[in-house]
């Protein structure tokens, strides 16, 4: 029978064994105790929390200031635009529509100035918004005041203010805000016509034209969610050519809000701007890539305000207008914070559509 052979017995661990294991958990427990000793230095701890607050400020000023998807800004807060055109091919929209020729729109586009509507004109404009709008205002985040048809926000409604506050209207408006407003209206009109070559007399103002107020307080109603892409030639069949007068400052009175064109790839904003400061000298970006500085009528030297005569010390309200139709699909970013003024005034070509200035009551 062949010997059986013994399975090798274990030798005892030694001391040096022991000792090796010992040092590794020793160096394993050290770390997070010595981490737990840096951070209760105070100098440490509060550089932590410096950063930690100030990667969180990013972090929020980022989504407060967030791009949302743009690519290209027309139109700048802190520059100064004289005149800026931009053409773009005319959609389809118009042939369904009566063709007023020398008004409905062949040279389709968009535009931005700054040099229409002076600095004061802009601030008296939106002292009659803010009057209005204090008689009422909508639960959710945008309120509109229509002088013309007296629609002004209440709630989750709409009420007629010449109706619903009678006599009481002329203790908030006078007959000076109504002429301003007939003033304003006149001067986007010949901006509008001369920029695509149209006669003036051409143009009706039609409706909606409206006054607006949006904050960051959440939707109520459908009449709240103003921010989704639209064109205004299919929700309202009579515009042809739209403009908007900003009444407040991107960044400075609200964040969010901005106009944006919606196009395939890359959409493009026009950042609202009621006034601007500027060094002396004169706005060093007064003209963009495309002037409209030749069909801008600027004021008579009599007329002009300091900042026009000299040295832009400050400036008038931002116009944005562009024609109506599929090309110039829009919408408003949401506005995250603050309080954003605004007013849309709208053009048609045909007479059938167009509606009188308001007149004091």
């Amino acid at each position: 029978m062949a010997p059986q052979r013994r399975a090798a017995t274990k030798a005892p661990e030694g001391n040096g064994a022991a000792e090796r294991r010992n040092r590794s958990s020793t160096k394993k427990d050290r770390a997070p105790r010595e981490v737990q000793r840096l951070w209760q230095r105070p100098w440490l701890r509060t550089a932590g929390l410096g950063a930690g607050f100030v990667l969180t400020a990013l972090l929020l000023w980022s989504s407060l200031g967030a791009d949302d998807g743009v690519a290209e800004v027309l139109a700048r807060r802190g520059e100064v635009v004289a005149g800026r055109f931009i053409e773009v091919p005319c959609s389809e929209d118009y042939d369904s529509h009566r063709r007023f020729e020398g008004c409905t729109p062949r040279k389709c586009g968009r535009g931005v100035t700054d040099v229409v509507i002076t600095r004061e004109e802009a601030e008296r404009i939106r002292s009659v918004a803010e009057k209005g709008l204090s008689l009422g205002g909508s639960d959710g985040g945008a309120s509109i005041l229509d002088l013309h048809s007296g629609a002004l926000s209440v709630g989750k409604h709409f009420v007629n203010l010449y109706r619903y506050f009678g006599d009481k209207i002329q203790n908030i408006f006078s007959e000076e805000d109504f002429r301003l407003y007939r003033e304003v209206r006149q001067k986007v009109q010949l901006t509008i016509a001369e920029a695509f070559g149209i006669s003036a007399s051409s143009l009706h103002l039609t409706k909606p034209t409206f006054f607006s107020r949006i904050n960051s307080t959440e939707a109520r109603t459908a009449h709240d969610e103003y921010w989704h892409a639209h064109v205004d030639k299919v929700t309202y069949g009579s515009f042809d050519y739209t403009s908007l007068l900003y009444l407040s400052n991107y960044l400075e009175d609200f964040g969010g809000g901005r106009f944006m064109f919606m196009e395939e790839g890359a959409n493009k904003t026009v950042e609202p701007r009621a006034e601007s400061l500027l060094a002396p000298g004169g706005p060093s970006s007064a003209t963009g890539p495309l002037s409209i500085a030749a069909f801008v009528s600027p004021a008579p030297p009599s007329c002009r305000s300091s900042s026009q005569r000299g040295n832009f010390s400050s400036l008038p309200g931002r116009v944005s207008f562009f024609t109506s139709g599929s090309e110039n699909l829009h919408r408003v970013e949401k506005v995250h914070w603050g309080t954003r003024y605004a007013i849309t005034i709208a053009f048609s070509c045909n007479p059938d559509h167009g509606i009188e200035d308001p007149a004091f009551p």
